[in-house]
């Protein structure tokens, strides 16, 4: 009988032990606000026209609302196998965002993904959110938000590029990118990279469909810097072009933050060209910001984003944005935002992710909004 119940105890305890070597969390995040812009339109066609004012509530004005699950294993000896499923929604309809497939949506449009950690930094496989977008948040005052950033101003790269915004996919590298493998270096001396590299699977094409990236970033003493080179072999070919494997899309930048005390500065760089038809795509994006926390929940920033096109010089845009938000507490944000884009020729630059300009029509744009994270 003693022996019974120490062989119960004893595997009573294994189940306890295997329980703390693994987790399991639910987590999300719902943003929304109120939106004003002058000006509109009902997509991001290049014949688009004006479509007026428009009042709106908008689901992200900092970043999109979505919800995931995410867990490890420990495995011993410094290692844990990790997974990870997230996707965004509407907060003002709760209908799924946008896929790679034009026009579907996904349940996990974001990450789904299964890796492994170590010693040996993290490699992941799966579809997941680019390492490019967080070194570009990194050297953006803005942090890449969906309101006026360096995020909305490399979307306005994708648009000049002619991406129709129906899909994820965009033309000058991507938000996020399906079947990608991705490796992440320890952090050395504030130093670290990212590789990426993602298979296209067409057939009698080894090249066609395949991306690859890689990311440098420091962060030290207040100083952050990133360098960006992304290629893509025919993920988003010119309008009737065929596959070839060949580039036709590459994406690089540099960046810079500096932070003293609570007070920050940000300049980057970036260039986004299609080799293959470089006559039609040769895009130039610049960034300038600076920003103020006043106290540990305040903070004011202010930045600017101009884009030119190399081949038609008339082809520029330039957006001013203003913004500030509070925490209220650990878990929700308010924040107001305002800006305003002039678009020339046929550029159309957006200020707000997922709120499309008219080509050559400048817009201003104010939100408010609520920001809860569970």
């Amino acid at each position: 009988m003693k022996m019974k119940l120490a062989a119960l105890a004893a595997l009573a305890g294994c189940s306890a032990l295997a329980q703390a070597q693994s987790s399991v969390t639910l987590y999300g995040v719902i943003d929304t606000g109120l939106l004003y812009q002058s000006t509109s339109a009902a997509s991001f066609s290049p014949s688009a026209p004006n479509t007026g004012k428009v009042f709106r509530m908008k689901d992200g004005g900092i970043y999109s609302s979505f919800w995931g699950i995410r867990g490890n294993e420990d495995i011993g000896g410094g290692y844990k196998i990790n997974f990870k499923l997230q996707g965004s929604f509407d907060s003002g309809t709760g209908k799924l965002q946008l896929s790679d497939t034009p026009g579907a949506v996904a349940i996990f449009n974001q990450v789904a993904s299964l890796g492994v950690s170590g010693p040996f930094g993290t490699f992941t496989a799966g579809r997941q959110i680019v390492p490019m977008i967080y070194a570009m948040a990194d050297t953006d005052v803005r942090n890449a938000q969906f309101f006026g950033s360096v995020l909305t101003a490399w979307l306005g790269l994708n648009t000049a590029a002619g991406w129709p915004g129906t899909s994820t996919n965009g033309a000058i590298g991507a938000l996020y990118d399906s079947n990608a493998l991705v490796y992440q270096s320890p952090t050395f001396a504030g130093a670290s990279i990212a590789l990426e590299y993602a298979p296209g699977g067409v057939p009698g094409q080894f090249q066609g469909g395949t991306r690859e990236s890689v990311v440098l970033r420091y962060a030290n003493g207040g100083v952050n810097l990133s360098a960006v080179y992304y290629n893509g072999h025919d993920t988003n070919p010119a309008p009737g072009v065929a596959p070839t494997g060949v580039d036709n899309n590459r994406f690089v930048y540099a960046g810079a933050k500096y932070t003293i005390h609570d007070f920050s500065v940000s300049a980057s760089y970036g260039n986004g060209r299609n080799p293959s038809h470089a006559d039609k795509v040769n895009l130039d994006m610049l960034s300038a910001g600076v920003g103020y926390r006043f106290t540990p929940a305040l903070q004011v920033t202010s930045a600017v984003y101009y884009l030119k096109d190399r081949n038609r010089s008339e082809n520029r845009s330039t957006a001013v944005v203003l913004a500030a938000d509070y925490s209220l507490s650990k878990r929700t944000m308010v924040y107001a935002q305002v800006g305003h884009v002039n678009n020339r020729g046929t550029m159309d630059q957006m200020l707000v992710y997922g709120q499309p300009v008219a080509p050559g029509v400048g817009t201003t744009a104010a939100m408010v909004g609520l920001r809860h994270n569970f």
